[in-house]
This record gives structure tokens, C-alpha cells and sequence, in this order.
């Protein structure tokens, strides 16, 4: 028996170490080594840069600590209004230093949990299929946890490893998170173009100057964006949600109109902002890590804190240009 336990003690201290998350400081110290690691482990340096590039209005939608497709895109668009040069990396050292540049605060910072935070109304679950949505009298975040991931930019596997064995729904607990919450200044927003090739939204100044942009899902084979220029008609805060059986979407057998109330986890998310074609707008979604990698139903979705900035910069009226590219320019 001791010699079993004395093996197995053994066998312990052979084993690899579990990957345990970064913390605010490894994070908020961490420097770019020149290359980023090819394996799927939430990385310091890229969280500190999808912080940054948030809080320079290049959203890398959500802030997950992987250099996946959106925060490429992002970097990439950083780097052109930076006129730095294009390499076949995302993320280079000139990159990093210019991405410093942009602020000294630090990127993960100490929060406490509220009361709000924490006081619901939550959804016990989010139905898969809308014509289950429609009887809700909300459609609420289903816990503190997607609340604060989201209030603070952050995939909910982020949040968790930023703070280990820390419970999410106790008022007074402090936690750390993105500090994306920073005063931002409203310039005015001449233009908005969306690109469906490359999945992308850039609101314009009158000078042409990009002066946001985001990430986004455009369209789909079945239901495809419309072409040419729009106006922005109408822009609403917790939208309703009108399911016309003229749609046709894939999975929905209702042959009735229904309506689902509004909540972050409505199909439109928290915002929707209508264009002068029957249908169409650009808003939310519950589904913020699925941003330019999933169809959408023919509308413009970004994330729900993405589309709550953009509305934020828009008024009825501005010109939403629909950029079409060649086949052989897409991915």
C-alpha cells in the first residue's frame, strides 16, 4: 500500500502542471516575443492587444485572448490607418509598439460586482429555436456571468480563467475584467461601409477617415444583403423581434408572424438599426463569439456592444454603402 501510494505521489509530480489562466498583472506586463504560439491557450499578450484595439475603436469583437479571425481583422485595419506595413503577420513588433502607443492605462483592471449586476431578471435558458422565444416575456441574459462577459467585451471562458474559483452572482466580490469602459468622444460618422466579402463594417467621417470598425456577419446564401446605397431610417434600443413567415429562414416552421420581446439574446440583440430596404438593418446577436464566422439572415449582425457603439455614432439618414467585391478577392 505505501509503495502504491508512493507511486502514485510520484506519478503527480511527473505529471504537466493544468494550464491555469493568465492574471491581471501577467496580462498588463505581458510584451510581444516576436511570434504568437500555434496552440488554442488564452495568451496575455493577445488579450493585452484586443484590449488595445478595442479601446482604439478597431473592435476585435470578442475579446478572447486568441488571435482567431476577428482580431486579424482588426489588426489588419489598425495597420492600414496607421500606414504601417502589411506583412504576412498579423502581429509584429512594430505593430505591438504602435498599439502601446494608444493608451498607458492598464488593460485588466479590478471591478466589483453590483447588485444590478447580479439582480436579473436571468433566462433559466436560451431556447435554440425562435418560434420557443416567442411566449418569453424577456429575452434576458441567462446569468451574472454572460451579463458581466459581455458588459465588459469578454468571452465568458476569459472572465473565468482571469478569476479562478470566483463566483460570479455575490455583490461585493471583486473580480478583474477588460477595461474597455472608457469616456469615448462621438465624432461624426458621414458614412458606413459594409464590406460582404470581407465581413467587415467601417463607420466613415467626412473626410473619409475610419473612425470605427468592427467585425460582422453579412448575409448568407439563402437570404443575401441587399446591394448599392442605403440610408439609416430608424435606430431602437431593445428591439422587438417580427418574424415574417415570407422569410422562409431555415429551421423556423411557424407559417404565422410572431413577435419575441426585446433582451440581449433577442435574435436582433440590444440594438437595431434600420436601412430603407424592407427588412433589412444592422444589429445585435446572443451569439457574440459566432461574429463573421456564421451566416445571418441577410442583415448586418455585429456584436451586441459593437452595434450599441455604432448606434451610438449614427443618425437617421446616414448613407450605408454595400461593398461588393470579385469571387476571387474572397477568402
Amino acid at each position: 500500500m505505501i509503495r502504491l501510494l508512493a507511486g502514485l505521489m510520484l506519478l503527480a509530480c511527473l505529471a504537466p502542471p493544468a494550464f491555469a489562466g493568465p492574471d491581471a498583472a501577467a496580462v498588463n506586463n505581458a510584451e510581444f516575443k516576436g511570434k504568437v504560439p500555434a496552440d488554442d491557450k488564452i495568451n496575455p499578450a493577445i488579450v493585452k492587444a484586443q484590449v488595445l484595439l478595442d479601446r482604439a475603436s478597431f473592435s476585435p469583437g470578442e475579446i478572447d485572448g486568441k488571435l482567431g479571425e476577428n482580431a486579424e481583422k482588426a489588426l489588419k485595419a489598425f495597420v492600414e490607418s496607421k500606414g504601417l506595413a502589411v506583412g504576412k503577420q498579423p502581429l509584429t513588433s512594430e505593430v505591438w509598439g504602435a498599439l502601446l502607443a494608444t493608451g498607458q492605462d492598464p488593460v485588466i483592471v479590478d471591478y466589483k460586482i453590483t447588485e444590478k449586476d447580479v439582480k436579473g431578471p436571468f433566462l433559466k435558458k436560451l431556447p435554440a429555436k425562435m418560434e420557443d422565444m416567442r411566449d418569453l416575456k424577456s429575452l434576458d441574459y441567462t446569468g451574472p456571468r454572460e451579463a458581466i462577459a459581455e458588459k465588459f467585451h469578454m468571452s465568458e471562458a476569459l472572465l473565468e480563467a482571469l478569476n479562478p474559483g470566483k463566483k460570479f452572482d455575490e455583490p461585493g466580490q471583486t473580480i478583474s475584467v477588460a477595461n474597455v469602459l472608457m469616456k469615448e468622444t462621438r465624432p461624426t460618422v458621414a458614412r458606413v461601409e459594409v464590406d460582404k466579402s470581407a465581413q467587415t463594417v467601417k463607420a466613415l467621417g467626412k473626410a473619409g477617415e475610419l473612425i470605427a470598425f468592427f467585425p460582422a456577419s453579412v448575409g448568407s446564401d439563402e437570404k443575401p444583403t441587399p446591394s448599392g446605397v442605403l440610408k439609416v431610417t430608424s435606430i431602437d434600443a431593445r428591439p422587438n423581434y417580427r418574424y415574417n413567415p415570407d422569410y422562409k429562414f431555415k429551421g423556423v416552421k411557424s407559417r404565422e408572424a410572431f413577435t419575441i420581446k426585446p433582451g440581449p439574446n433577442n435574435p436582433a440583440g440590444s440594438h437595431w438599426i434600420g436601412l430603407s430596404s424592407e427588412g433589412y438593418g444592422i444589429h445585435g446577436t446572443p451569439h457574440p463569439s459566432k461574429v463573421s464566422k456564421s451566416d445571418s439572415h441577410g442583415c448586418v449582425r455585429l456584436t451586441n456592444w459593437d452595434v450599441d457603439k455604432l448606434a451610438k455614432l449614427l443618425k437617421k439618414g446616414t448613407e450605408v454603402t454595400f461593398i461588393e467585391r470579385e469571387a476571387a478577392n474572397k477568402k
